[in-house]
């Protein structure tokens, strides 16, 4: 009843999901405002995860299925349409599709350091992360423990264009701990690559409410 749009998730108690009716807004009664509306909602999703090849944006506006199953047999005519509104190219023999107002000819990445989590929009889909990076990013905190490669929670650490390894943080006595891998072996050569990731570890201290630094 969930994924059918009769009932959305209110509240969690103890993890447990607790649902209530889902009442969806009225319909409007002229198509062209309809058609409108899905379009405005495709467009959102886009903006959060452009860049897309062509396959994971198809799957991406399949997944609106879950949000808007009243829409359902209206998504693959959606997926036309936006495909006609993005920019496009194609490259090493993939079609990448992004927003039309994106010049990504002036994009300039920051310098600095970033954990991202196992959901990020920049890793939530596991095929473009390998087409981007060039290596397999698994999420495997299901996995058996001896079976791991990257860690319970692995996080990917991004700096500047590049997902350079990934860091396991824990607390032990109030402490953050922290232990990372790196796609080469090594951390970056580049100086600034040390102060920046230690101003991440900073702002991840300071969201945990915890203090001191542990060093990298």
């Amino acid at each position: 009843m969930h994924y059918r749009g009769m009932l959305r998730v209110a509240r969690r108690e103890g993890g447990v999901r607790i649902y209530a009716e889902h009442r969806h807004g009225a319909e409007p009664a002229d198509q062209v405002e309809r058609l409108a509306r899905i379009d405005a909602l495709v467009d959102v999703a886009v903006r959060i995860y452009a860049p897309l090849p062509g396959p994971c944006l198809s799957d991406l506006v399949r997944r609106l299925r879950f949000a808007v199953p009243q829409w359902r047999s209206e998504l693959k005519n959606a997926l036309q349409r936006v495909k006609q509104r993005l920019s496009h190219a194609r490259i090493g023999g993939v079609d990448w599709y992004w927003p039309a107002e994106v010049d990504v000819a002036r994009f300039a990445p920051p310098s600095s350091v970033r954990l991202l989590t196992p959901f990020d929009p920049v890793v939530w889909d596991r095929d473009r992360f390998e087409l981007l990076w060039g290596w397999v990013y698994r999420f495997e905190a299901y996995t058996p423990a001896p079976k791991r490669k990257l860690g319970y929670y692995a996080m990917p650490l991004l700096w500047r264009h590049r997902i350079v390894g990934w860091a396991n943080l824990s607390v032990e006595k109030g402490k953050l701990k922290s232990e990372f891998g790196y796609v080469e072996s090594r951390s970056p050569y580049d100086r600034s690559f040390k102060r920046e990731l230690e101003a991440e570890l900073d702002r991840m201290r300071c969201f945990l409410a915890i203090g001191s630094q542990t060093g990298i």
